[in-house]
């Protein structure tokens, strides 16, 4: 039969592509379908995270960087720069290079792999005895047959009631990546990961940056300590940030946006700016699947439903990443993608929610992993903390960045560890040796007798490891 497969992918995210890749690892004949094109109408394949999430945003935040660097710090170093200049065209074509990159990469690994792809939007046409049938309707239309589906579809930003993204003046985090200028003015609605990420890039290259959150607390899913850290950083470099923000019926003209607002005290309140970003979370992605037609059930939120295992309602369909619960993360869409492919191979596949890594790539960085101390205090569960600031590791200091701390949970009668919590330089590579003790669940002395390289950022991890015996030997 034409165009039979053993699976079919529909979505080529970090969920879809990778769980397309191991899939044929396997063995099995593998399409994936993915309507995704750049500016000239090629392919671009990655979802959210490649285009316009992940990696566009960490460029960004590199390029940044490095002009925050010339322009105010270098001199620290022995370094004298004149007359920086920003070159916006250049920053942005850069990160479309970077992301043209990773588009290209991924049709690399389908080619290497032996997966087929189609570029198109693929939904359910119904089934054909065991198999599923899935329409592509693109430039080459086609129907494609399959044993098992993988609805990899993603999310999409979450607008506010009433205002849609132009992304000229009401951004995304698609708009927010591409302005042709720096705002001189940046409202910035939601303080999560999106929100500062974009927040800092701005405010690095010379917009007064204004966030206002709607949650009472900052970071209120962080571990506290370490959002008060982060928080206390954010403000010194310039960013102004309110929580407890009621936003009322925001405006807009040619020239700016107006958003009145409540503050936490109840104090009514005007924010006028020439950009805003909205990041007030995402929703599933599900239109255009046609999961009516075949009886996919989705939950009251859109969601695709599915059980432990990433199955659906129907027999042989499966979903993955952000488009089912839990962390819309793409990491987590990888490994459920894997673990789908195995699970389809009559293998164990497996994915641990516990373990699953969050990072906010701001400056400092924040990473954790695991329970905060506010969860296990509610929870009950007795515990001993130990921390370390990097103001006293040695390559923390000749970073000339020393900004945060290594925490380090544990239990108080097995000493497993049960949360780690990292606020500073490279925070996002620190946090992995944290997973790596966890998924083992080891203890806070396995740590700290895990001899580490000197001079590193990780001995950070090490000494808080110790601090929760009380023996640091650095502090």
């Amino acid at each position: 039969m034409a165009n039979q497969f053993d699976v079919v992918v529909i979505g080529a995210g970090p969920g879809g592509y990778i769980a397309a890749i191991r899939a044929a690892q396997l063995g099995m004949k593998v399409a994936c379908v993915d309507a995704a094109s750049n500016a000239k109408g090629d392919p671009a394949l990655g979802g959210t995270c490649t285009n316009v999430g992940c990696i566009p945003s960490k460029a960004l935040l590199q390029s940044s960087e490095h002009f925050e660097q010339a322009s105010h710090h270098l001199g620290e170093h022995g370094v004298e720069v004149q007359g920086v200049k920003l070159n916006l065209a250049q920053l942005i074509g850069r990160k479309d290079t970077v992301v043209k990159q990773n588009n290209d990469g991924i049709l690399y690994l389908f080619k290497k792999n032996k997966v087929e792809f189609f570029h198109g939007v693929g939904s359910f046409a119904g089934k054909d005895g065991d198999n599923w049938q899935i329409e592509v309707a693109g430039k080459k239309a086609a129907t494609l047959n399959a044993k098992h589906v993988i609805v990899a579809t993603g999310s999409a930003p979450r607008a506010l009631p009433g205002l849609n993204f132009d992304e000229k003046q009401i951004l995304s985090n698609d708009g927010a990546l591409s302005l042709e200028s720096v705002p001189k003015r940046l409202g910035v609605i939601g303080a999560g990961v999106i929100g500062l990420e974009l927040g800092s890039v701005w405010r690095r290259l010379g917009s007064e940056v204004t966030v206002l959150e709607a949650m009472p607390t900052f970071l209120g899913a962080v571990d506290q300590q370490a959002a008060k850290e982060a928080h206390k950083s954010f403000v010194k470099q310039g960013l102004n940030i309110h929580v407890g923000a009621k936003i009322g019926e925001v405006k807009q003209t040619a020239r700016q946006v107006t958003i009145p607002w409540t503050d936490s005290a109840g104090q009514e309140q005007k924010l006028v700016v020439d950009k805003l970003i909205v990041s007030i979370g995402r929703v599933p992605y599900t239109g255009g699947l046609e999961a009516a037609k075949v009886g996919l059930a989705l939950d009251d939120r859109g969601f695709v439903t599915v059980d432990d295992q990433c199955r659906t309602s129907l027999p042989n369909v499966w979903a993955v990443g952000d488009v089912v619960r839990g962390p819309m993360l793409a990491h987590k869409a990888e490994e459920e993608g894997v673990a789908v492919a195995e699970r389809i191979a009559g293998q164990h596949g497996h994915v641990n929610f516990d373990t699953i890594p969050w990072v906010i790539y701001t400056s400092p960085e924040i990473a954790w992993v695991g329970k905060t101390e506010e969860q296990l205090k509610a929870d009950g569960r007795a515990y001993r903390s130990g921390s370390f600031p990097f103001m006293a590791n040695g390559r923390a200091r000749a970073l000339g960045d020393t900004t945060g701390f290594v925490k380090v949970l544990a239990d108080a009668t097995t000493d497993e560890v049960l949360g780690v919590h990292i606020v500073g330089p490279m925070a996002s590579e620190l946090i992995a040796e944290a997973v790596t003790i966890m998924e083992f669940r080891g203890a806070s002395e396995d740590i700290a007798r895990i001899c580490h390289a000197h001079p590193t950022l990780s001995e950070a991890m090490k000494e808080a490891a110790l601090a929760v015996d009380k023996r640091t030997l650095n502090f």
